[in-house]
């Protein structure tokens, strides 16, 4: 009589494991080694890219103005200033699209070498991630009246000052409140009405972000409003590269560091957003 096919249970009682389980945990052995290079934060890539010629940058492309795509064809704030930046590495830039929440996964996993989009630095993120300098700060900024005695924040006790319900702005305006109680301060549903308020004269100030504040004044060049820098609350825009990219991180500082001392950057920023 021909032996019996041994069943999982012997396989189970000879091995330990029965052969169907073996073949998953193949599989995620496999997938584990395959996902072991995406985790080494130690390592610097830049002679890979720098052999290559091309820099691969990780991009949200639902936030106009510093990115927005159609098909194939991307424009932007970050999308230019990545272009000028891989100029000055003598890289060729190649964008890849990504959802917001997909970025940082994108970049740990290597699909790209930087995420240049609007990026707020997030200081939980600094264990896995090196962010450059900031390339725009887009803060709350107080924006007055021309000619206004409003000079920064500390002139605004007795005066009204105009926010955007729930918005940074409107927390720190609540915090100047307590400091000083003569402080009134008015909410409205966007940043165009708060500055609308300001333009009108119901209020002598406004506290708002500081895209959205630049794209009105871009907008309504008679309002007779002016913005004062620097942002009474940053909130700085930075690329983002792997932790052990150091060489890669350095030299994105150094092209940024040459774009700002050049005027380009600037040249950049007012194109897109108004001086």
């Amino acid at each position: 009589m021909m032996p019996s096919r041994p069943t999982p249970a012997t396989k189970r009682g000879e091995w330990g494991v029965a052969g169907g389980e073996w073949r998953w945990i193949i599989r995620l052995v496999t997938l584990l080694l395959l996902f072991l290079p995406a985790c080494r934060p130690g390592e610097d890539t830049w002679e890979q890219i720098e052999a290559g010629g091309v820099l691969r940058i990780g991009v949200d492309p639902t936030f106009p103005p510093f990115a927005a795509a159609e098909e194939a064809e991307a424009w932007g704030l970050d999308i230019d200033l990545a272009r000028a930046l891989a100029a000055e590495l003598g890289l060729e830039p190649q964008f890849t699209y990504f959802g917001y929440d997909g970025l940082y996964d994108a970049l740990a996993t290597r699909q790209v070498d930087v995420l240049i989009s609007a990026l707020v630095v997030a200081p939980e993120r600094t264990a896995d991630v090196a962010y450059t300098d900031s390339y725009f700060d887009a803060g709350q900024v107080l924006i007055v009246p021309d000619g206004s005695a409003i000079t920064e924040e500390g002139d605004l006790s007795g005066r009204t000052l105009a926010v955007e319900l729930g918005a940074l702005g409107h927390v720190a305006a609540q915090s100047w409140q307590r400091r000083w109680p003569e402080l009134v301060v008015m909410t409205h549903g966007s940043v165009d009405e708060a500055l609308a308020a300001v333009a009108g004269g119901v209020a002598d100030a406004a506290l708002v972000d500081g895209v959205g504040g630049r794209l009105y004044l871009r907008e309504h060049t008679t309002s007779g409003l002016m913005r004062l820098d620097p942002p009474i609350v940053p909130e700085p825009y930075a690329m983002a590269v792997r932790i052990g990219e150091r060489t890669l991180h350095r030299r994105l500082n150094e092209a940024l560091d040459g774009l700002a001392r050049s005027g380009r950057l600037e040249e950049i920023t007012n194109e897109w957003l108004g001086p």
